[in-house]
């Protein structure tokens, strides 16, 4: 049985943004097909829709309503975040979807995972939904990992637009380090240098934004370099990391030059900063070759490691 999981759901594709948003369901064909070749070395696995309860750790009972009459009604959350009538039902799917990898992997069937979900979760505050995010299915995720004894928790955002949410959630949290490579200044404007936590979480955020432009030379160290020391130094339980791809030269959204040959490196220093679980969840790549691309490359390096 491969040790890595692979966990993904049909109602993922039911989240119905429109025929013109960035963030449809091709985006997910494009990856299941780009990895048929892997098939055989993966764990496949469905998740289960999350707990209410669960995704109250993060998100107040509100928001939750709010999401859910909105998807029941189709009415967009704002120009960007658009839902449909299977909308939320995908959502707690999403957040499922890290509650099943954490699950597995406390019970030692496999050592890392790679969530393919959409809705995608970054930029969702606790109370705000936006940025084609409704919950932040990453936050969760790593509320129910200290739940069941994860203590510390490293996040790692590559994706090219800075994980406000993520970071608002935490910002005042020791227990949880943030660590984010960024275009800067993108949407949503957030994730300078400066912004490092406050209180009992100063020093546990680590944004690292990068110029429109920038390339392989630009980020490469950074993963070399920058997140070895934090690793050292936090010395997580268990890392999360919200893979975006829209880093890739190739995206329409963005304007950061990472080849997929850069993904793969970034994913390599993921993989051997630390010996603890690793669970990769998507968040954004929006060219389909791209995008299929780089998932099958992450994988390969997730198998390898």
């Amino acid at each position: 049985m491969s040790s890595v999981a692979f966990i993904y759901d049909p109602i993922f594709l039911e989240h119905d943004t429109g025929s013109y948003h960035p963030e449809h369901a091709g985006r997910l064909r494009s990856i299941i097909k780009a990895i048929e070749p892997l098939r055989k070395h993966l764990l496949f696995l469905e998740p289960k829709p999350a707990p209410i309860e669960l995704i109250t750790e993060v998100h107040p009972y509100y928001h939750i309503e709010f999401v859910e009459e909105k998807s029941l009604r189709q009415e967009p959350i704002d120009v960007d975040t658009q839902v449909s009538s299977e909308s939320f039902e995908a959502a707690l799917m999403a957040v499922g979807a890290g509650k099943e990898a954490v699950d597995k992997i406390d019970s030692g069937e496999i050592t890392s995972a790679f969530c393919v979900v959409r809705p995608p979760g970054h930029h969702a505050t606790s109370t705000q939904a936006m940025g084609f995010c409704l919950f932040n299915n990453i936050a969760v995720t790593a509320r129910y990992a200290q739940s069941i004894g994860y203590e510390k928790v490293m996040i790692i955002d590559f994706d090219v637009h800075h994980g406000n949410g993520t970071q608002d959630i935490f910002y005042e949290d020791s227990s949880v380090f943030y660590f984010s490579t960024h275009e800067y200044p993108a949407y949503p404007g957030s994730g300078s240098f400066d912004e490092c936590g406050v209180g009992e979480g100063e020093g546990f955020t680590h944004n690292f934004p990068l110029h429109s432009f920038s390339t392989d030379d630009d980020i490469i160290p950074i993963y070399e370099e920058e997140l070895s020391i934090d690793v050292e130094n936090f010395k997580p339980d268990i890392i999360l990391v919200s893979a975006g791809y829209d880093l890739h030269e190739a995206d329409p959204l963005a304007q950061l030059q990472i080849s997929t040959e850069g993904i793969k490196e970034i994913v390599k220093s993921i993989m051997y900063c630390s010996d603890v679980p690793k669970i990769f969840m998507l968040e954004g790549g929006y060219n389909l070759n791209a995008l299929g691309e780089s998932v099958a490359e992450t994988l390969h390096v997730m198998m390898s490691a």
